[in-house]
């Protein structure tokens, strides 16, 4: 608009207005730089802070996050934040939706315990055995039933991240088993795309290295695996390699001439499968060495890694 010489008391007075509001910007400014980060400055630092804008935390709602909480109001910019939970898988990592997954933590804490009901012999078409065991040990006392259900834990939860539907044959829930006949109805039943059996090897001293086994081609009684024996493999051969990887452990130096792989006939678990399933000895726990590693919530984590990887790369194609 043009320049009005007829108003200048009202002009005068508009400047004088603008000038005041001025002023109390440029003074809102100083005080927002003095006071500790905030709002959207501090929720721009993703998984480091709390967002403290009721903006910000509608979105982390609509993201699946619960639980964050904003940082009090007078606590120093230095003061430790709370932990937050990572954020959930996006949907492009989602890649195992709608497959299913059956995870048999080996052995149960409790069986040591229950000597009379895991001794009663079950069928498991090629001949009667054990209902289940007690499992071995490190020479310090880690059991490998509480090995199996640490990484089977981190396991699920890797394999959950990915959009898959995952079963576990128990959960450290009963007080022994379930029998070996009975983890393998459990992932029939589930009509699983892949089982996997967790386990920690006893062997000698000296004897290192993980290996899968694979169920052998078997046909008695109640056992017929010949439409397994193939995808097993092939799933066998993916956790071998994704095992190596994520772990930086080789392949057993005692058994499956390097290739880590070994094919049993007398595990009822392979032998009543009617999906793809392989049993994982996640290495040696009565050597020193492989005993170190299971020990190690570290190495318990690369060793779920490398199994999530592998059944990934499996169930992918």
């Amino acid at each position: 608009m043009p320049y009005d010489h007829r108003n200048t008391a009202r002009r005068t007075l508009a400047l004088a207005l603008v000038a005041a509001g001025c002023c109390a910007a440029l003074a809102g400014c100083a005080a927002s730089q003095a006071s500790p980060p905030s709002g959207k400055a501090q929720g721009t630092q993703g998984t480091q802070g709390s967002q403290g804008s009721q903006g910000a935390q509608g979105t982390r709602a609509t993201q699946g996050e619960s639980g964050a909480q904003s940082r009090p109001p007078f606590a120093s910019p230095s003061a430790p934040r709370p932990t937050r939970s990572p954020l959930p898988a996006s949907p492009a990592s989602r890649s195992l939706a709608g497959r299913t997954v059956v995870i048999d933590p080996g052995h149960n804490s409790g069986n040591f315990r229950h000597s009379a009901e895991i001794n009663k012999k079950v069928d498991i078409g090629t001949v009667r055995k054990e209902c289940d065991t007690t499992g071995t040990s490190t020479d310090g006392g880690y059991t490998e039933a509480s090995f199996t259900l640490d990484v089977s834990h981190r396991l699920r939860d890797l394999l959950t991240a990915r959009g898959a539907k995952v079963i576990l044959t128990h959960d450290g829930d009963r007080p022994w088993g379930p029998c070996i006949d009975e983890r393998a109805r459990i992932g029939n039943a589930a009509r699983a795309d892949a089982v996997v059996s967790v386990h920690g090897d006893g062997s000698a001293t000296g004897n290192r290295g993980f290996h899968v086994i694979l169920p052998a081609k078997v046909r008695a009684g109640s056992a017929d695996t010949a439409k397994i024996v193939a995808p097993s493999r092939t799933l066998g051969e993916r956790i071998v390699e994704r095992f190596a990887r994520a772990t930086g452990t080789s392949p057993a130096n005692y058994i499956g001439s390097g290739t880590g792989l070994d094919v049993r006939d007398d595990l009822g678990g392979l032998n009543l499968s009617t999906v793809p399933k392989v049993f994982v000895e996640c290495g040696n726990m009565r050597d020193p060495k492989d005993a170190k590693l299971f020990t190690s919530a570290t190495w318990r984590q690369k060793a779920a890694q490398g199994l999530a990887d592998g059944i990934a790369t499996y169930l992918q194609g």
